[in-house]
């Protein structure tokens, strides 16, 4: 039977569709990155079913005994935290053990914080790149941004509010006429959009402590202003 890969919210709650909440409530089993996270969703939708947990830690035991229920005609939704499963996390694993046993893979297409980022940045979204984290070294990221200066792509990458203003401070040094783009807590509450060179966000920042989860955007073409 088929293994759903299911969108869930990013922030707001109604970000989800009325195929995921179908999907959710169809199914034998729902495989969650943090259970506890997972509940909470369900319960608003009064959906009750089984879960697993399914992530990093436990991927390589969990996977095969998913597959051999796949076999068995029970049916799956593997859900991450927020936004779409698959992107930079273990669902990729299980996706490619499903296909490898000519199992069905439907996408239940939904929210995603980066989709979500990029298509308000006002930067160029014909050619693109996703970076996940920047290294956690200094001299790392360093070189990551030295090697921008030959990228004619939109970068975007995710970044912590415990680190950006770091992150400001190196890109600065390379790419101090850049524009950026910062799309903070999208869909919640306090969402918001920061646009600027390295120097603007940095002095948004002290007056401001970043916080909450962020996507970060580049692009090379793109200086002084939008």
């Amino acid at each position: 039977m088929p293994l759903y890969i299911v969108a869930t919210p990013i922030g707001n709650l109604e970000d989800i569709t009325y195929r995921a909440v179908k999907v959710l409530a169809s199914v034998d089993c729902v495989l969650a990155e943090d259970t506890r996270v997972t509940k909470k969703l369900l319960d608003h939708y009064n959906i009750s079913k089984p879960m697993i947990s399914y992530h990093d830690f436990n991927k390589e035991k969990v996977t095969p005994q998913i597959i051999e229920r796949l076999k068995n005609n029970e049916q799956f939704a593997l859900v991450s935290d927020a936004g779409t499963p698959g992107v930079a996390d273990p669902a990729f694993n299980l996706v490619r053990e499903a296909i490898r046993n000519q199992l069905v893979v439907i996408p239940i297409p939904g929210a995603s914080a980066l989709l979500s980022a990029f298509v308000c940045s006002g930067l160029p979204t014909d050619r693109f790149v996703f970076e996940y984290f920047l290294p956690h070294k200094s001299s790392q990221r360093i070189r990551f941004f030295e090697e921008l200066k030959n990228e004619s792509r939109t970068v975007l990458f995710y970044e912590t509010p415990h680190r950006i203003v770091k992150v400001l401070e190196e890109m600065k040094l390379i790419l101090p006429d850049i524009v950026v783009v910062i799309g903070r807590e999208l869909t919640k509450l306090y969402e918001e959009f920061l646009r600027g060179t390295p120097q603007d966000l940095l002095a948004h920042f002290a007056k401001k402590s970043p916080k909450g989860e962020m996507v970060v955007l580049v692009n090379t073409r793109i200086t002084g202003k939008l």
